[in-house]
């Protein structure tokens, strides 16, 4: 929690200050001016002395008023500015994060720390510059001034204090536990509705409604229950904080009545002894509730830490090396590589061993979970590999930075992955300069150009979230072409043609042949007419790389590659 109280401006933070101050000042003076006007204008009958204390009290009253909005000027300003930074650092750290701390986290759950825990520091924050600074000043200065006013009605507060101290941290006891639990309830109610509605389509295809409903009925019954009895805690506060207060005034109505009586106590004295005796328990109150609500910032402060503190997997060296540009030179080696997923016990890849030059297309075919996409995500390296080298253009990539490794490679992931905004927008994703001749191009190329010709818009036609007005294949071709309008040394095609039709694919892998000719190309690919004319076929089972070579020599020495193939194709084909 230190560290985001250290975010905050010490500018903002001192005026906020600095008027609370100048606020409960005022309102101290406030009770004194009342038995004031009680005592020597109304008990006196001087008009002119009411008049006169009673204008005096106008301007106190002001000066409260004034000060209490400078106060929540800069306290709401400067939470909400922490807040900000906040989420900013949260999304940057996240942004650089490697696919393992992604699958350590929890997309819902890196959402619920960025938005559910931010706004628990922001209040906490804010509620510490308004209530943390009035609460201490008003209950010190309350307590001096009532003892001022009458030395004998303050051993009232001996017996009151302890007893809402002891209510107090009973309702503590009990509620911040249930404060901390209703983050990870939070969590995981998030976790079911996202993937109720980025699941959608499945769901209503398996007809599985009403067990996704319960399922989130649950998880939303679960979170409601403990928010429930929380708050149900709590609540119990108000009216027995109500009734002490009440208590409090009859005791000091009771005997300062007394004390009147035996001409000991002025009544106006009485009367801001009441006033005073209000200010003292409510400061206690607020005292009381940030010392609720502090445990469960705190709780979320140690969320956003971890986040914070979460060294990537992938880093950059201190010094790294140029990567050149070498467009028709460009060069990319696998050499005996192993890679482990963090926590496994047998390696994801085994000894991967390849090379490809510009011009050439490497192609990686292998069942389902045999590795193929964990090997290509080597190469704009999500994940760091455990044993051996990967070079690209003559440079360990583990030694050159990440950003200008990622600049020269042109990626379509295994999903289709399109932005909210326009065709042109998601075009210029990789090349912001990119013209629309070039975008026509790749378009082209992609085998996408006739159906945004079709569009009224072309180029400025909409892209709703995902690309949920466009079908898969042509997502996976405006995937396609969005790589491809990027200048690249090196373009991955991660299982990318899974869903256009075998007329699609072919005028595309052909495409790609005759357009492509400085870069390298990387295919993943189930299909074995998607690889068989690549220069270079790599045949993964289980990880392991189990074959090598263009699709004839496979075809006479390979078993695996000619099972694949035999799946697939008929004799006559074959």
């Amino acid at each position: 929690m230190w560290k985001m109280i250290k975010k905050m401006s010490k500018t903002s933070a001192i005026m906020a200050i600095l008027f609370m101050i100048v606020q409960v000042v005022a309102d101290l003076y406030l009770p004194t001016l009342t038995s004031n006007i009680i005592n020597d204008g109304v008990a006196k009958g001087d008009v002119d002395a009411i008049w006169r204390i009673g204008f005096v009290m106008v301007g106190f009253s002001l000066i409260s008023i004034v000060a209490s909005i400078g106060n929540t000027f800069f306290a709401t300003r400067e939470s909400q500015v922490v807040g900000k930074k906040l989420r900013t650092e949260i999304y940057t750290k996240v942004e650089n994060y490697s696919n393992n701390e992604f699958d350590q986290f929890g997309t819902a759950s890196l959402i619920t720390r960025t938005t559910n825990d931010v706004n628990q520091i922001q209040m906490v924050l804010q509620m510490t510059l308004r209530m943390m600074i009035n609460a201490p000043i008003t209950l010190i200065g309350a307590s001096f001034m009532s003892y001022q006013k009458d030395t004998q009605l303050t051993k009232i507060f001996l017996v009151v204090l302890p007893i809402m101290a002891v209510l107090i941290g009973g309702v503590m006891y009990f509620a911040v536990p249930l404060f901390k639990s209703m983050q990870a309830k939070t969590d995981r109610l998030n976790l079911v509705f996202r993937e109720g509605l980025t699941g959608v389509r499945v769901i209503r295809a398996f007809d599985k409604g009403k067990f996704e409903a319960d399922r989130f009925d649950v998880a939303n019954k679960d979170y409601t229950g403990v928010a429930v009895k929380v708050q149900t805690i709590m609540a119990v506060m108000m009216p027995l904080m109500t009734l002490i207060m009440s208590g409090t005034n009859i005791a000091i109505v009771w005997f300062g009545g007394h004390y009147i009586a035996d001409m000991s106590m002025e009544v106006g004295n009485m009367i801001a002894f009441m006033t005073y005796a209000m200010q003292i328990l409510m400061s206690f109150m607020m005292l009381a509730m940030l010392f609720i609500f502090i445990p469960r910032a705190q709780a979320s402060a140690d969320r956003i830490n971890a986040v914070l503190d979460t060294k990537s997997d992938v880093e950059d060296v201190t010094n790294p090396e140029t990567l050149p540009v070498l467009k028709d030179q460009a060069t990319l080696s696998f050499d005996h590589v192993d890679y482990r997923y963090t926590g496994a016990e047998k390696p994801a890849l085994s000894d991967i061993d390849f090379s490809g030059k510009s011009g050439d297309i490497v192609a990686i075919i292998g069942g389902t979970g045999a590795g193929k996409s964990t090997l290509v995500n080597l190469i704009p390296r999500f994940y760091d590999i455990e044993k051996g080298k990967i070079e690209f253009n003559g440079r360990d990539i583990s030694k050159v930075e990440q950003k200008a490794l990622r600049d020269n490679i042109g990626f379509v992931p295994q999903k289709a992955v399109l932005f909210s905004g326009t065709i042109r927008s998601n075009m210029q994703y990789g090349n912001k300069n990119a013209t629309d001749e070039e975008i026509w191009h790749a378009l082209e190329i992609a085998q996408a150009k006739d159906f945004v010709k079709e569009l009224p818009d072309q180029l400025d036609a909409v892209v709703e979230q995902g690309g949920g007005n466009f079908s898969g294949g042509q997502k996976q071709r405006l995937a396609i072409a969005r790589a491809l309008v990027k200048p690249a040394d090196i373009f991955v095609f991660d299982d990318s043609f899974s869903a256009l039709d075998f007329k699609t694919d072919a005028a595309l892998r052909t495409a790609l042949k005759e357009n492509v000719k400085d870069a390298i190309i990387v295919i993943v690919a189930q299909r074995v007419s998607t690889v068989m004319n690549a220069d270079t076929i790599l045949v993964i089972d289980e990880g392991k790389q189990v074959g090598r070579g263009t699709h004839d020599e496979l075809m006479q020495t390979n078993e695996t590659y000619q099972e694949i193939v035999r799946s697939q194709l008929r004799e006559e084909e074959i």
